[in-house]
């Protein structure tokens, strides 16, 4: 896990949904999903 990974993933806990992160964080939704995977 890396320091993006955690910031995707905070926001995406903040936001309560994928979609709300992705916007926030300017990152697509699939993209983000992937991160997430990842983790």
């Amino acid at each position: 896990m890396d320091l993006r990974q955690l910031r995707y993933f905070l926001e995406i806990v903040e936001r309560g949904s994928l979609t709300r992160a992705s916007e926030t964080l300017h990152v697509a939704q699939p993209a983000l999903s992937f991160h997430l995977r990842n983790m």
